[in-house]
């Protein structure tokens, strides 16, 4: 029989372990809600800026047209005006041109640097508010496992399932966490690097060679745009703003199209079905498992061809993936501890957690079919 003093230790161990998730969650939206405050204040100081500026080059347009129109009335009597007025004008006119262009520089990267902390303090309004209700969901559950043991065998069940849960939930931040900081270095912060030695290059390049400088200045800015690109696809791998904004359908053909186009994989995309929003977490927790599935076609599969169809049903949502890839031993793989299962085990607590049902197809040389059924509220989400 199981022994009560084991069960108490594993009560107390998971009731020990919900708090410091509770805790720690807690930390996450108090450091977003202090962030957002660190935001606010420094937008709004951007925004000050951004006026200040625009002031300023509505005062340098006008004094430049008065000096442009100063240069031509000189410019046109040489009688009048002797040959230092004319050079006086003329220097007047390209100072404030000079001027005018700096101020105009200022203004664009103040703006960009407006809509980024905007965009920032988006982000982390949301962050917050699932955080706060994460801690209050956490809550119920740790009222409920600290209540009274009416039966032993579901109590245990239900432990090693919130244990099991928790755990997977650690995982998935600390590998996610990861492979964040892998892209950021692998690519922006080696970008980065790289604009900063250029930049002092084209400062040495203004007192060696000048002509030189325009087409470095046209290289920095193609490394610039590129460093954008990755930043935007990191942006969008954490959290694309069109899962938010259109639902799951859309933001999973936009990732099939971004996916082709970076990688060259022929990935055919099939809805059926009424589209319509579903429950957040639910979207975003099938937005993660088809990238899942896309990406292992990448790494493992070696396919050529892969098809994603989604079937919008009333009461269910099906995700069927197919490729012709080089396919594998299901046994093996999921044995094979080192590798994880290529990320099927993940795959799986995913689709459990959904209270769904997940079948997968493979041997070596006849590619890999994964069906997904997950049930859905019958009801709009709001």
């Amino acid at each position: 029989m199981f022994d009560i003093t084991d069960l108490d230790r594993i009560i107390k161990d998971t009731l020990e372990s919900i708090e410091r998730s509770k805790i720690q969650i807690y930390e996450i939206a108090e450091n977003s809600l202090a962030e957002m405050t660190r935001v606010k204040s420094e937008l709004e100081e951007v925004k000050n800026e951004v006026g200040n500026v625009i002031t300023q080059v509505d005062q340098f347009s006008a004094q430049e047209k008065k000096a442009r129109i100063r240069l031509m009335e000189v410019s046109k009597d040489f009688r009048r005006y002797t040959e230092k007025d004319i050079k006086d004008a003329y220097d007047a006119a390209y100072r404030l041109q000079v001027e005018l262009v700096k101020f105009r520089e200022n203004e664009k990267l103040l703006r960009y640097r407006r809509d980024h902390l905007e965009v920032s303090l988006k982000r982390l309004q949301s962050t917050a508010q699932r955080a706060e209700k994460l801690v209050s969901q956490m809550g119920v559950v740790f009222s409920f496992l600290s209540g009274g043991l009416h039966d032993l065998n579901t109590k245990i069940t239900e432990l090693q399932q919130a244990q099991e849960i928790a755990l997977s939930i650690i995982r998935a931040q600390e590998e996610e966490r990861k492979r964040v900081a892998r892209e950021i270095h692998d690519g922006p912060a080696q970008s980065m690097a790289n604009i900063v030695m250029r930049a002092e290059f084209c400062l040495k390049l203004l007192d060696m060679s000048p002509e030189k400088v325009r087409d470095e200045l046209i290289s920095l800015q193609n490394l610039v745009r590129l460093s954008l690109m990755d930043v935007r696809k990191i942006i969008f791998d954490l959290r694309p703003m069109v899962l938010d904004d259109l639902g799951l359908a859309p933001a999973i053909k936009r990732y099939l199209s971004n996916y082709k186009e970076q990688f060259g994989m022929q990935i055919e995309f099939l809805l059926f079905g009424q589209e319509r929003r579903l429950e957040s977490s639910m979207e975003v927790a099938l937005f993660r498992i088809v990238q899942e599935m896309v990406s292992n076609i990448r790494k493992h599969a070696r396919a050529k061809n892969a098809v994603v169809k989604i079937e919008l049903l009333t009461e269910k949502i099906n995700i069927h993936v197919r490729d012709d890839g080089i396919g594998f031993d299901m046994n093996k793989v999921m044995a094979d501890q080192e590798r994880e299962g290529y990320g099927l085990i993940g795959m799986r607590e995913r689709v459990q957690l959904l209270r769904g049902e997940i079948t997968i197809a493979s041997a070596p040389g006849k590619g890999t079919t994964i069906n997904i059924s997950v049930p859905v509220d019958s009801s709009p989400a709001g």
